[in-house]
């Protein structure tokens, strides 16, 4: 399954006016897409609610939705923007740290609101890395109180360091994980998660697919982004072997990093960002033709997977 990633949806990086968030959304949706991730961080709320919006008049039974806890949204004066944590709006709020019980209800509440739904699909300890204790022990079970209660169907976690997720699956009953940029074509340390997850029957949700940036081209280079920064030359260098291999079989590196995540048996959805509707249409196509099943024994082969 393909879901939709929707940071760009609350300006990531640059300014999108509501029609062009909603356009989309609607594109996604015209492609077969129906999840949609999302979170309070992106864009101090205006990704929920733009996304609310967006699928307010589709039928609620055919779309989920996950959106994130950890970080509640507080009201600040002051003016200025939010730029330097990623996002083109004004800085009306600021993010502080919260897996407490109380916590993570108050930000379920308020993601519902700014969603305008009564129940979220999916709820995701976010980045539980940061305060891994809090997130484990007061986080999980408060999540796990609203699923028992019907407000959430599932609940998990969402991050990009594998160790935090394996305690979420070794020492919590998750539904699923979210994995961000840990299990890609051109690098797999999340690989032993993925099978402990197949192994405990958690589904993962892969993200972070492109590497930030440096998959997303057919000819990568350095002037891509490799985890949000400048890509290493020996890191652009195996991103061109594995571009030239794809292209051999006929494919290309996006397609072939779509495709690459969804073949493991643990994955249920590959979740991918999206500046415009024409990405939108862009990935959907590549996720509609992934490259041939000979491509991936004959990365094996050269040391590339």
């Amino acid at each position: 399954m393909l879901g939709l990633g929707c940071a760009q949806l609350g300006n990531l990086y640059e300014e999108r006016t509501d029609d062009e968030a909603s356009a989309i959304v609607n594109a996604a949706w015209d492609a077969g897409i129906r999840y949609y991730d999302t979170a309070p961080h992106y864009g101090l709320g205006l990704s929920e609610r733009r996304l609310g919006r967006a699928l307010r008049e589709r039928p609620r039974a055919q779309y989920r939705i996950s959106t994130k806890v950890g970080r509640l949204l507080e009201p600040v004066d002051g003016g200025g923007d939010d730029r330097a944590d990623g996002f083109a709006v004004p800085r009306t709020h600021r993010r502080v740290w919260d897996f407490g019980r109380d916590g993570v209800l108050r930000s379920v509440e308020e993601s519902l609101t700014r969603l305008g739904l009564d129940r979220i699909d999916l709820a995701l300890l976010h980045d539980p890395e940061h305060h891994p204790e809090a997130a484990l022990r007061s986080g999980f079970p408060a999540l796990a109180e609203l699923r028992a209660q019907g407000v959430v169907g599932a609940i998990g976690a969402g991050s990009k360091d594998p160790a935090v997720l394996h305690r979420v699956v070794t020492e919590c009953t998750p539904d699923a994980v979210m994995v961000a940029g840990r299990y890609t074509l051109l690098e797999q340390p999340a690989a032993a998660l993925l099978a402990q997850c197949a192994s405990a029957g958690v589904e993962v949700l892969a993200a972070g697919v492109f590497n930030s940036g440096l998959l997303a081209s057919p000819d990568p280079g350095p002037s891509l982004p490799y985890e949000y920064g400048e890509a290493p030359a020996p890191v652009v260098a195996r991103a061109r072997s594995l571009a030239s291999a794809c292209a051999e079989f006929g494919s290309t590196l996006p397609a072939a990093a779509i495709a690459f995540p969804a073949r493991h048996p643990a994955v249920a959805a590959v979740v991918v960002g999206a500046d415009s509707a024409d990405q939108v249409r862009r990935n959907a196509s590549w996720f509609a033709d992934p490259p041939a099943d000979a491509l991936w024994a004959f990365l094996e082969g050269r040391g590339l997977l």
